[in-house]
């Protein structure tokens, strides 16, 4: 047995459980936040049986897509700074990070 961590953009969350419920894989859904821009993501787990990891892999793939985001870089100073203008700049976002973990063993009460 495996336990899939999914770690995806709010914006795919809602159709990646969809997509895995058709599939029948069942997923707790946890709020989570990211470290590089701090917006909400959404962290799956997905408890499976070995054999059916690389098909929930595959509906996680298609239901996660990558898009590029404009975004204010940061003052160099790190704070607030009079004399400095950001210029936004361009970044990919999305998709999803995931882990697969082995179990060795699960209890449901």
């Amino acid at each position: 047995m495996k336990l899939i961590l999914a770690v995806v953009q709010d914006k795919d969350a809602n159709r990646l459980v969809d997509a895995l419920a058709e599939q029948n894989f069942q997923s707790t859904k946890l709020s989570s936040t990211g470290g590089f821009l701090r917006e909400g993501n959404t962290t799956l787990m997905i408890g499976i049986d070995d054999d059916h990891v690389d098909k929930a892999l595959d509906v996680i793939k298609n239901n996660c897509s990558q898009r590029e985001q404009m975004v204010a870089p940061i003052s160099p100073m790190g704070g607030n700074a009079d004399s400095y203008i950001p210029k936004p700049v361009k970044i990919e976002v999305g998709g999803a990070t995931v882990f697969v973990l082995p179990i060795d063993s699960f209890f449901q009460f």
